[in-house]
């Protein structure tokens, strides 16, 4: 049994690195239309042996899980970013069509990582709390400054997204969810 100081260690420099990059090559190898992808594709990709890939990520569903939680921790951070911008408005709505822009990058892999979401509450109750938080923060801050309603809560904001995404239709969609991203953000205005 090892001591307590043992269990308790940060992990190695090289182990942190190593789990990123399988991060990065997965989300590369899925979001290109390969969800059925083999893990030591994914391994292959992010130069580590399977063992590697296996240790941090023991199943596929865990794999895929990271993955999202990556990017839902990339969105957040992204809100984070944009609250230096001087157009609180502006920062929301580039939010919002980072958010397009992100599905439409990742279309290939959309459909495993709705699964993955829906699978765990644990993980759809983390995803919800972050992005919800996200839009919270670049919300807010237009509220404060006057630019925007007060009416509408972060969370309909996220469901808004949501049904933009769901309602991708062609595969042309792209265009039309940041027209219609626009014309959510206009309807937000303060008249």
């Amino acid at each position: 049994m090892g001591s307590q100081e043992e269990k308790t260690r940060r992990p190695r420099a090289d182990s942190i690195r190593n789990r990123q990059r399988l991060l990065e090559a997965a989300t590369e190898i899925f979001s290109a239309g390969a969800q059925q992808a083999s893990l030591e594709a994914v391994a292959r990709r992010a130069g580590v042996g399977i063992g590697t890939l296996y240790r941090h990520f023991p199943t596929r569903d865990s794999l895929f899980e990271a993955v999202y939680r990556h990017e839902v921790d990339l969105l957040a951070d992204l809100a984070e970013q944009l609250t230096r911008e001087e157009d609180p408005v502006d920062a929301l709505k580039r939010w919002m069509q980072a958010n397009v822009r992100l599905v439409a990058t990742k279309k290939g892999m959309i459909e495993a990582l709705q699964l993955a979401a829906v699978g765990s509450s644990e993980l759809k109750a983390y995803s919800s709390e972050r992005l919800v938080g996200a839009i919270r923060l670049l919300l807010e801050r237009a509220v404060k400054a006057g630019a925007l309603r007060d009416d509408v809560p972060a969370e309909d904001l996220l469901r808004t997204m949501v049904g933009i995404f769901y309602a991708q239709g062609p595969s042309d969609w792209q265009p039309t969810a940041l027209r219609m991203v626009d014309i959510f953000i206009d309807g937000l205005r303060k008249r």
